[in-house]
């Protein structure tokens, strides 16, 4: 049972809360009850004048937890000393007064206003974004061509906040399309595509490009922010709306900029989009959009803010959980299951950092999850699982260090947007010239290359 002490407007909220998880007893006095208060479903002392906390009579139950805002109900000198003494062990929250007992957590008004504060903010800055974002779709004439542009080889995270982009101009009569380069190789994220029908289309050649971009009336970026870095976007192109979880300097060039790092993932942020517009829902986007919060935060291992528990618990209700683990636990490819092979024979381990470079790589799927693999191996705590690809090394990494930020580590090393990623989870793709000298290097030379490079930046010292 919570245990309750207070009076007026912020006792009523606070009660109204938590008599949804628990029962919950309130306090007060009988001169502060309005007749707007949401107190139904509580348990209510309403005392005609202070008493000792003694006296009060509350349920037979034990409190598991008490919350004072607000003393004046209570008569006593030290209200803390004397609930303490009443319910021995039970934490205790309230207010931090000079010669009291110790409290559980300090309640501090300044703390309370800050806290509001800052809940007002967010929720004021998702609604205004919300509706800046649908301001500049309804601007749009029907019918208008929307280009959403995910980055190279889109993940999760990207595919679903594509696919929310693009039922949100659906719904303003527009037509969105969905663009990415490189390819949709891993084992998850091919199934995604294929289990929840998302329509993608792969450009490679430059002309492709400038075609998309003359017949579109408005370009959106998501999960990016800087054009030509890792996507197809060329570096001079300002998109008209980016919708982005990275961290930035400053914030980037475009019509409309949503970029929020305080969530883990994209897909948090498009949610709480949708939530603030009031948008329709369905199971098959609220999978997409819970699979894309998933895989951004390990599996909810990594980083997972309050905003995105918050946009994961209003997706729930429509997440189709056996679809979500179709998608989770695909079949493994036997060109993956070689990969393994390879990956295997040929890792070092010095100093935690593990390395796996393979000298073939059918496709980039096989990286990742051999990554993810060879992370839980004893003693390691990073691993670059690498190999060559179309004149480049592609790279997939992880790490458990929490002093080393891989996506910094290798956005350093290899500019230009050849690599990056968060803190945790990272990747690239490196091209030949810029590890070995000539015009069609040896690709045992370009790997031997890479392992030193890698060698170098990560530290790996110790045992074989």
């Amino acid at each position: 049972m919570y245990l309750l002490i207070g009076a007026g407007d912020p006792l009523a909220r606070l009660a109204a809360w938590c008599k949804r998880s628990r029962p919950t007893c309130v306090v007060t006095l009988a001169t502060s009850l309005q007749a707007g208060d949401e107190l139904d479903g509580c348990d209510v002392v309403a005392l005609p004048e202070p008493m000792p906390v003694d006296a009060l009579p509350t349920p037979n139950r034990h409190p598991s937890l008490i919350v004072v805002l607000d003393a004046a109900p209570i008569e006593a000198e030290h209200v803390i000393e004397a609930l303490d003494s009443r319910w021995p062990g039970v934490p205790i929250i309230g207010p931090d007064a000079e010669g009291e007992a110790a409290v559980a957590t300090p309640l501090r008004p300044e703390d309370l206003l800050l806290s509001a504060a800052k809940d007002r903010v967010r929720a004021q800055e998702r609604h205004t974004g919300a509706s800046v974002l649908d301001a500049h779709f309804a601007s749009l004439a029907e019918g208008s061509n929307i280009a959403i542009f995910c980055h190279d080889n889109p993940d999760p995270d990207a595919l679903a906040s594509a696919l929310a982009v693009q039922r949100l101009v659906e719904h303003r009569g527009l037509t969105g399309r969905i663009y990415h380069g490189g390819l949709i190789e891993h084992h998850q994220n091919r199934a995604m595509v294929h289990l929840l029908g998302i329509e993608t289309t792969r450009l490679i050649m430059g002309w492709e490009i400038a075609d998309v971009l003359a017949e579109a009336d408005a370009v959106v970026a998501v999960d990016f922010h800087q054009p030509g870095a890792n996507n197809v976007l060329p570096k001079d192109h300002v998109p008209n709306i980016i919708l982005d979880h990275h961290a930035v300097g400053d914030l980037p060039a475009a019509d409309v900029a949503i970029v929020h790092p305080e969530f883990s993932a994209t897909s948090s942020l498009v949610a709480s989009l949708m939530t603030a517009l009031d948008a329709e829902m369905d199971s098959v986007l609220a999978t997409a959009l819970a699979f894309g919060i998933r895989t951004d935060t390990l599996g909810f291992s990594r980083g997972v803010s309050p905003s995105d528990l918050r946009a994961l618990s209003w997706l729930n209700a429509w997440v189709d959980h056996d679809l979500l683990r179709q998608i989770e636990a695909p079949p493994r490819s036997k060109d993956a299951l070689a990969a393994f092979a390879e990956a295997l024979a040929s890792m070092t381990l010095e100093g935690g950092v593990l390395l796996a470079p393979l000298h073939h790589l059918p496709n980039r799927d096989a990286l990742s999850q051999v990554a993810d693999f060879l992370l839980a191996t004893e003693g390691v705590d990073t691993v670059v699982v690498y190999g060559p690809r179309q004149g480049r090394v592609i790279l997939s990494a992880r790490t458990r260090n929490p002093d080393l930020h891989l996506g910094h580590t290798l956005a350093g090393q290899f500019p230009d947007g050849q690599a990056g990623g968060h803190r945790s989870l990272a990747g690239g793709q490196v091209h030949f010239g810029g590890l070995v000298e000539g015009e069609n290097p040896e690709v045992d030379a370009v790997i031997t290359a890479m392992t030193d490079v890698l060698r170098t930046l990560l530290g790996g010292e110790g045992d074989e």
